[in-house]
């Protein structure tokens, strides 16, 4: 039963990626530094609030199921910018908090070259309960610098958690990896990457129009 519940909701997320074209092919300079002929643009599907709360709330039902209750939702920006309020949304909805007892939802973003930093007069605490999310894991890079960033301020990272788990499971962060679609798409680095060497130039995802 939870195998064919598992696969459900792998079905329910791969018909969204490709209904709202997040899941293009091409040739890809992904955030890693790798390179690759697929790319999951996950904001294609955040445009869409009915969307995003579908695939937050897979998500944080699992981290419930799984008994881990964060107090705080953080972000990796840009890529969780609005991944991490859905996240709190649904995990607000489904442990029914509200007011001031709501698990809230923070981002953290790059302050110079590979350092995040928790700005804008928010606050994380000693000892708080965090989960954090991001779209897609390719090495986890992002996510291990954010994680680092909140154990140094104190918190307690309990969780991390992703719509796609691109690594093949390969990603580890020392703690519970939950994710709602695990892939094993080929990556290459640049000077192994067949497309570079067939005379393609790679696109870093988000500076130019992406096709199917």
């Amino acid at each position: 039963m939870e195998k064919q519940m598992s696969t459900k909701v792998e079905n329910q997320v791969e018909a969204l990626m490709k209904e709202t074209s997040a899941w293009t092919t091409g040739h890809f300079l992904l955030s890693s530094g790798l390179h690759s002929d697929q790319y999951m643009q996950c904001q294609r599907v955040m445009q869409y609030p009915e969307y995003g709360l579908t695939l937050a709330r897979l998500l944080m039902q699992k981290v419930s199921d799984a008994g881990l209750a964060p107090t705080v939702i953080v972000g990796p920006a840009l890529g969780a910018v609005h991944w991490e309020v859905y996240c709190a949304i649904a995990a607000n909805q489904i442990a029914g908090k509200t007011g001031m007892d709501q698990i809230r939802a923070v981002f953290a973003e790059k302050v110079e070259d590979g350092v995040f930093a928790i700005r804008r007069g928010v606050e994380i605490k000693a000892g708080e309960k965090v989960m954090v999310v991001e779209d897609v894991t390719t090495t986890g890079g992002s996510a291990k610098k954010v994680v680092q960033l909140l154990e140094n301020m104190g918190a307690d990272v309990i969780a991390v958690g992703a719509i796609i788990d691109r690594s093949g499971g390969v990603a580890q962060f020392g703690r519970p990896f939950i994710s709602l679609l695990e892939l094993q798409l080929e990556t290459y680095t640049a000077d192994a990457c067949p497309l570079c060497k067939a005379g393609g130039k790679a696109v870093k995802p988000g500076s130019s129009v992406l096709t199917k």
